[in-house]
């Protein structure tokens, strides 16, 4: 049908180049990444070109979704929040919901906010950011552990933004240590409390804790700590998975290897690494993953299992919500909120009316620059999660990453052009030959091969290949969406940020394959790649 050709053409993959309107967009991207990693986002100081950000989301949203708004004005909620953080209702096709309100009402989810802001870190509360077949995708912090909770319920204080370990003065340890801790479970009784009435509201069961460690110390205090700690139990009622995650340090070490996550394994024998992989097993069951091999996974493994894993979830329950959260939700968090985003988008299901570049602008300045993510903090780090997100739609491109499940077909008597590029694979598949299928399709393959092969360079960086498992010779309509989406990203990141090459002389490889690339799509690079 339409949609296996469209796929298959090359302007439907990468058709940012075949336009001026295409190419606009793709120099949107280029402003933003470049802003961005100049500019630390907060509520309360915002110039004009932020504000443009914001606006162009909220358009974003409105193409296919009714929304309302928690309104976060001069971030008295939250310093590090968007000003206007979107509440998705329904999607805009479903013409029937007009009739009858969204079964949340705002005012109320403002007052919860409100409310249970203290209850986690920095006052990131439990926010939803991504509505999926009527439930909410929601993303935070931890809990704030005692020593962060009386730094700032005596005065109205939340964190401003900067690094983990920058603790203002008046977050000192308390003077009678059991004083403090007398009046603790109560204190945490109520913010907690609210805490827990938020994501009831929001129909959250399953919250996902990315964290390595139990609780993040500091002089000796508690000043983070976890649902899977909370020694009243509150949050028993709720499905708690531990999947403990590398922070934003370990991605210095994916840049110093050249941007390659291949063989790169987390030691997880250090000090603070704590906290367990805890899964429980009506989702270990069905995904067919060793998770007893957690520790030995490289770092592509791992972050394509815990992706399996939370679509998994968001698949399995028809009715409930799915909370991710780190320490301060701002590094880890928007890594999986991203791929998340995008992997759904790729299926149809999410931002159905989204094109490549587009959905690349949402998720850039909405899931990481509007929710504080430091870009310009962790490039002089080399801390480059941020690039790690968008280079890793590569290895998500395979159907096992889908989240439509496609119905096997009972009877193989296809009607002419009644199939599908998927169709089309499992045809040739069963047939065990590639060459059987009719020849007006290898048309369609060599012009796909010709527009994805950019360059004869095999850098991993820039592999278009789909993985060796989808030996299919069509790309998927999922494939050529995510390929799009990367090639943009690339183009735009390479003529803003930039690569830099850890090898004492430039990489060649590196430096090379980004001209060209740049050139490809239309925008020089202004900076040196060294």
């Amino acid at each position: 049908g339409r949609g296996a050709m469209m796929a298959a053409s090359p302007s439907a993959a990468g058709g940012f180049t075949a336009s001026g309107l295409s190419v606009r967009k793709s120099e949107e991207i280029a402003d933003l990444i470049d802003l961005f990693s100049k500019t630390q986002y907060r509520a309360k100081e915002v110039t004009p070109r932020v504000e443009a950000i914001e606006k162009r989301c909220l358009e974003l949203f409105a193409r296919d979704y009714k929304y309302s708004v928690i309104q976060n004005t001069n971030g008295e909620v939250c310093g590090h929040y968007p000003r206007q953080i979107v509440f998705l209702e329904y999607e805009c096709t479903d013409v029937e919901r007009d009739r009858f309100e969204s079964t949340v009402q705002i005012s109320k989810l403002q007052d919860l906010v409100n409310r249970s802001k203290l209850a986690r870190c920095r006052g990131r509360f439990v926010c939803p950011v991504i509505l999926y077949n009527g439930k909410h995708i929601c993303r935070s912090s931890t809990l704030a552990g005692w020593g962060e909770l009386y730094g700032r319920t005596g005065y109205n204080y939340i964190f401003s933004g900067g690094s983990d370990d920058t603790w203002t003065e008046s977050e000192a340890v308390p003077e009678d240590d059991s004083a403090v801790r007398n009046g603790d479970s109560q204190l945490f009784d109520k913010v907690r409390g609210h805490d827990i009435k938020l994501l009831r509201y929001l129909s959250v069961r399953y919250i996902c804790d990315l964290m390595v460690e139990n609780k993040k110390v500091k002089f000796g205090l508690n000043v983070t700590s976890s649902e899977k700690v909370d020694k009243a139990q509150r949050y028993a009622d709720f499905t708690l998975l531990s999947v403990p995650y590398p922070g934003c340090e370990f991605f210095k070490d994916y840049k110093d290897r050249d941007y390659t996550a291949e063989g790169l394994v987390f030691n997880w024998n250090q000090d603070y690494v704590d906290a367990p992989l805890t899964i429980p097993v009506c989702f270990t069951q069905n995904l067919n993953i060793d998770w007893t091999q957690y520790q030995s996974w490289d770092l592509v493994e791992q972050t394509q299992n815990y992706l399996k894993l939370l679509l998994h979830i968001i698949n399995s329950d028809d009715e409930s919500g799915l909370l991710v959260h780190c320490i301060s939700g701002w590094d880890r968090t928007p890594l999986f909120v991203s791929l998340l985003r995008i992997s759904l988008w790729a299926d149809g299901a999410v931002h159905a009316s989204l094109e490549p570049a587009e959905i690349l602008y949402l998720t850039i300045a909405y899931d990481w620059f509007l929710f504080g993510h430091m870009l310009p903090d962790r490039l002089s780090k080399g801390e480059e999660i941020f690039f790690f997100c968008f280079n890793f739609l590569k290895h998500i491109v395979s159907e096992k990453f889908s989240a439509v499940k496609k119905q096997r077909r009972k009877n193989s008597h296809f009607k002419d052009g009644d199939f599908t590029v998927e169709d089309l694979c499992q045809l040739s598949k069963d047939r065990g030959s590639v060459t059987s299928l009719s020849s007006d399709f290898s048309l369609i393959t060599e012009e796909v091969g010709a527009a994805s092969s950019l360059t004869n360079d095999t850098v991993d960086l820039f592999s278009s290949q789909p993985q060796a498992s989808s030996w299919c010779p069509f790309p998927s309509e999922r494939q050529a969406r995510l390929e799009a989406v990367r090639e943009v990203f690339l183009a735009a990141y390479s003529s803003t940020v930039g690569l830099k090459s850890s090898a004492p002389s430039p990489s060649g490889a590196i430096t090379g394959l980004l001209e060209q690339f740049a050139r490809g799509v239309g925008l020089r690079g202004t900076n040196a790649i060294v």
